[in-house]
C-alpha cells in the first residue's frame, strides 16, 4: 500500500496525538511537523514517531495533506492558503452552530479552487460525537438529545484563556450539572500585566464561555490541574415511529488528544475519497475512514 506524506501543523497535545496515529496507520506517512519555531534541521519525535521541523509547510517535500493542530482561532487563513495550493486539509474547529457553519462554507469555496478537500470539526465534538448523536435520532426521530461532557480538562477553552492578555498559563475544566447543562472552572496564572478582576471579566465575555456558569480561579501554578482525560454521556429520550419512551445512551471516558488525533486521521483517510469540498463528520461515510477495504469490513463488522 502507497501511503499518503501527511503534515502535522502544531505540535501541542493534540498535534503529538495526531503524530502517533498517523505513525501507527497502515496508509499515512508523516512528512514532518510544521511549528512556529524550528532550527534548520531540527528533528522532533516522540514514543513511535520521528519527523522533521520545519517553520513552513513548503520545506517539507511531496505533502498531500495537513492536520491542523493549532488553536481554533488562528488556523483559518493558514487553511485557505493551503487548500488553494492543492493540499487537503483536516482540523479541529470547536465551536458548534453558525460559526462551525459559516467555517465550512469559507473552506469550500479554497477547496473548490484547489481541487482538494478540508473535513472540519474533527475532533470527539464536535466530531466523533455529532456522529453519535445523528445515529441516535435515527433511532429514535422524535425526542430531546442530552450531551453532557465531563469532568475533564477541555483543550479548546483552555487554550482560548491562554489567548488573553494577563494570562501565563491556564486550564479550564468541564463540570457536567446535568440535562446537556455545564459549568466551567478556570484555573489561571497571572503574569503580572493586569488585575485578576480584569481577566476574570474577559474570560466570562468571552464566546467559549459566555453560555455556561464559569468560575475562575487565580493559582500559583495551573500544573496540578492539567489532567488531559475527559468524557462525555449523551442521553436520548424519543420515539420510534408512534413508540415512545425509547432511552437511548452513549458514554466514554478518553485521553483527550490521542482520541482527537485518531479521529483525524480516520477523517482525512474518508475526506480524500470525496469530491473538493468541505465536509464534517456526519456527511462521511463510515467505511471509508478505516483502511480496510470495503469487503473485508463488511465481512467483519456488519
Amino acid at each position: 500500500m502507497q501511503r499518503t506524506r501527511v503534515a502535522v501543523v502544531g505540535l501541542g497535545n493534540v498535534g503529538r496525538g495526531a503524530a502517533e496515529a498517523l505513525a501507527a496507520s497502515p496508509d499515512f506517512e508523516l512528512a514532518g511537523v510544521v511549528r512556529r519555531r524550528a532550527e534548520p534541521g531540527e528533528r522532533v519525535a516522540g514514543p513511535n514517531w520521528e519527523a522533521p521541523a520545519v517553520t513552513r509547510i513548503d520545506e517539507l517535500d511531496e505533502v498531500h495533506a495537513a492536520l491542523m493542530c493549532g488553536p481554533t482561532r488562528e488556523l483559518e487563513p493558514m487553511e485557505h492558503t493551503l487548500l488553494r495550493s492543492g493540499i487537503s486539509v483536516v482540523d479541529t474547529f470547536d465551536m458548534h452552530g453558525e460559526p462551525l457553519w459559516n467555517h465550512k462554507q469559507s473552506l469550500a469555496a479554497s477547496a473548490l479552487e484547489g481541487h482538494s478537500s478540508a473535513v472540519i470539526a474533527a475532533g470527539w465534538d464536535p466530531g466523533a460525537d455529532s456522529v453519535i448523536r445523528a445515529l441516535l435520532e435515527i433511532i429514535a426521530p422524535t425526542g430531546i438529545t442530552y450531551t453532557n461532557f465531563g469532568p475533564g480538562m477541555s483543550m479548546g477553552h483552555s487554550v482560548a484563556v491562554r489567548a488573553i492578555p494577563g494570562v501565563a498559563d491556564a486550564v479550564s475544566i468541564t463540570l457536567p450539572a446535568g440535562y446537556g447543562r455545564h459549568r466551567r472552572a478556570v484555573y489561571v496564572e497571572l503574569d503580572g500585566s493586569r488585575p485578576f478582576a480584569d481577566v476574570k471579566s474577559d474570560i466570562r465575555r468571552d464566546p467559549y464561555f459566555v453560555r455556561d456558569e464559569t468560575d475562575v480561579f487565580e493559582v500559583d501554578c495551573v500544573s496540578q490541574a492539567a489532567d488531559p482525560g475527559h468524557g462525555v454521556v449523551i442521553d436520548r429520550k424519543g420515539a420510534s415511529g408512534r413508540t415512545g419512551n425509547q432511552l437511548l445512551r452513549w458514554e466514554m471516558r478518553i485521553t483527550n488528544p490521542s482520541v482527537t488525533g485518531q479521529i483525524m486521521v480516520g477523517a482525512l483517510r474518508a475526506g480524500l475519497k470525496k469530491a473538493p469540498g468541505a465536509y464534517t463528520l456526519i456527511e462521511l461515510a463510515v467505511a471509508d475512514m478505516l483502511p480496510e477495504a470495503l469487503e473485508d469490513l463488511v465481512k467483519r463488522i456488519v
